[in-house]
């Protein structure tokens, strides 16, 4: 049906950039003395194909399933691409996850080799050898001892295996979507669908080459990460730096510099809320030279959209930006020059702001489904607030045959090679999902505009209607409620009600110093209980959304809670998505109490 650029499998793209690109470093890890280490194309392609042999010698062939439990690393790319070359799957699963979805996944996808990270892990996972699943290794990743991926690398030299080059159609792996209901699902990927994504990524970033070098830190088990970064450097030629972990990300990216950045909103919001508070603590000329660089970098911009320019306003911007937004630059290293943002919806007004700086902050859309790439804004073209145009070889329709309202928006459907070949032991599932002329219908709410860029407006499923038959579509309010300095996260809710209210957890870290200006406790717990800082939050979301909302959707009353929402207390997917049935079971009680009287 689709006529995919060559080559259209992942073991010819690797083949390809290590035969052109050998010398050229590829992965960098970071040394106990603050600095990076660098491994060439050349040198991991020759444990690439230790290891394929290796895996050989076990027994593992055509479509068979090999698993990882691992944070990113070195090793966990060697045995994504080795298993390849043998035309096996590859899942991999988060370190960061409960045991019963790790069996879960070694079960459902038949994984029969699986390497694990630590010994940790290896002893939390290790009676599923005994007759209760397919698996029939294990194999430890950390040190260099009996069953340890070491010692097959070693087995593999001896006993070497040529790789064996995939169909497109055949499937490269499963990713499995955490979900916010029921068991996770696997996404079944073929070699065809990943190999256009990252054909289609390269066409929308023709600016990026082999020179070009990243920060790693999105997860690989993710498809975002996989596919975008791990995928796609490789194919450039380039090179990523390994992130030693997230609270070194800001050190990491001085040392690394890169040149593109791969990340998600939430990095941007910190950075922006950091920027911000240190602007107001300074005060004075910094103050000044800042709010004076931005006003006229967004007057530079409304006037080049008209051909027009202004001496003043481009001197103005110049000033500033020599001293103050070259600092901003240098947080990111200094030399970025594109930066991905995907996995949720930025702000425009962050977006815009990391432009006018010198930070050129581009919004994609994607879903694992989709390989993931759907839609993104590029160099070429680009508009603050949309996710950008389709990708090559994508066709974005907008379905309204199930809207509840009349209007541009509807159901956004994928159609391309882009687009999975279902649930793995789902077919109920991707009956559900996939058309019969071949669309991937993807439950978000959408519109496309004149020009073809594509808006996302919400989740179609996470949208409810109040008492009086009004439509909520809760995503676009919360970001606009979380854009606030005082919000850390939101949610609304108010299904069959007469108003929606908001759950809001604040950033204590601004909230702390209001506290301690107003002489109110600073302790988490008492300070959010005090009604001086819940009419604050009140009054600052109530005029941070004023003229944004309809006077239907704004939220009448709060709940201000202590616990942030993550992925370990269950109240987030692996992928950072608000699982809202979760957090309504788990506070019922208090949001209730909001409509009591």
């Amino acid at each position: 049906m689709y006529k995919l650029d060559k080559p259209d499998n992942l073991v010819e793209m690797l083949e390809e950039s290590i035969a052109r690109y050998s010398s050229n470093e590829w992965f960098g890890v970071k040394s106990k003395d603050n600095t990076y280490k660098w491994y060439t194309y050349k040198e991991i392609g020759e444990r690439i194909d230790n290891l394929r042999g290796g895996l050989g010698y076990l027994g593992i062939g055509n479509g068979d399933a090999v698993g990882i439990i691992s944070n990113n690393r070195v090793e966990w790319a060697i045995a994504c691409y080795a298993t390849y070359g043998l035309r096996a799957r590859f899942v991999p699963m988060y370190e960061a996850e409960l045991v019963s979805t790790w069996e879960y996944i070694i079960r459902d996808s038949n994984i029969k080799v699986l390497f694990v990270s630590k010994q940790e892990i290896y002893d939390k996972i290790q009676h599923l050898l005994h007759g209760a699943s397919d698996l029939v290794h294990i194999i430890l990743i950390d040190g260099d001892v009996e069953g340890s991926i070491a010692e097959l690398e070693r087995t593999g030299k001896k006993y070497p295996m040529k790789s064996i080059i995939p169909h497109p159609d055949d499937i490269a792996g499963l990713i499995y979507t955490s979900g916010t209901t029921g068991d996770p699902k696997g996404v079944l990927l073929s070699h065809g669908n990943i190999s256009s994504n990252i054909h289609a990524i390269l066409k929308s970033f023709h600016v990026l080459n082999e020179k070009d070098r990243t920060l790693s830190f999105l997860p690989w088990a993710h498809s975002y990460g996989q596919v975008c970064e791990l995928h796609t450097i490789m194919r450039l030629g380039a090179s990523y730096g390994l992130a030693e972990s997230p609270a070194t990300i800001v050190n990491d990216l001085a040392l690394i510099r890169p040149t593109l950045l791969i990340s998600v909103p939430r990095i941007f919001y910190r950075v922006y809320d950091a920027i911000k508070a240190k602007m107001s603590e300074d005060g004075g000329l910094p103050l000044l030279l800042f709010n004076m660089g931005v006003k006229n970098g967004l007057k530079r911009r409304e006037l080049a959209q008209s051909g027009k320019t202004s001496i003043l306003a481009t001197i103005a911007f110049t000033i500033a930006d020599k001293l103050v937004f070259t600092k901003i630059r240098d947080k990111f290293g200094g030399r970025l020059k594109v930066a991905l943002t995907g996995s949720a919806a930025i702000n425009p007004q962050i977006a815009e702001f990391f432009s006018i700086v010198g930070v050129p902050l581009y919004e994609a859309f994607g879903m694992t489904e989709a390989s993931p790439g759907v839609a993104t804004n590029t160099p070429d073209y680009n508009k603050f607030g949309s996710c950008g145009k389709a990708f090559d070889m994508v066709t974005l329709v907008i379905d309204r045959s199930n809207e509840n309202e009349e209007g541009k928006e509807g159901e956004l459907i994928i159609y391309g090679p882009n687009v999975m070949k279902g649930y793995h032991n789902k077919p109920e599932a991707t009956k559900d999902v996939l058309t019969e002329d071949g669309g991937l219908r993807t439950g978000d709410r959408a519109f496309i505009d004149e020009e073809g860029f594509m808006y996302i407006t919400g989740r179609i499923k996470e949208s409810f209607k109040l008492e009086n038959g009004k439509y909520i579509f809760p995503a676009s309010i919360e970001a606009e409620i979380m854009m606030n300095k005082y919000v850390e996260q939101a949610m609304i809710c108010g299904l069959n009600k007469p108003y929606p209210v908001c759950i809001i957890v604040p950033d204590f870290n601004i909230l702390e110093k209001y506290a301690g200006e107003n002489n109110l406790s600073a302790d988490h717990e008492k300070m959010i209980r005090q009604d001086e800082i819940t009419s604050l939050i009140k009054k600052e979301i109530t005029q941070q959304i004023a003229g944004k909302v309809g006077s239907y959707e704004m939220p009448r009353r709060f709940l201000i809670l202590q616990d942030v929402f993550s992925v370990d207390n269950g109240m987030l997917t692996q992928s950072f998505k608000l699982k809202r049935k979760k957090v309504m079971e788990k506070y019922a009680a208090e949001i209730d109490a909001l409509y009591a009287d």
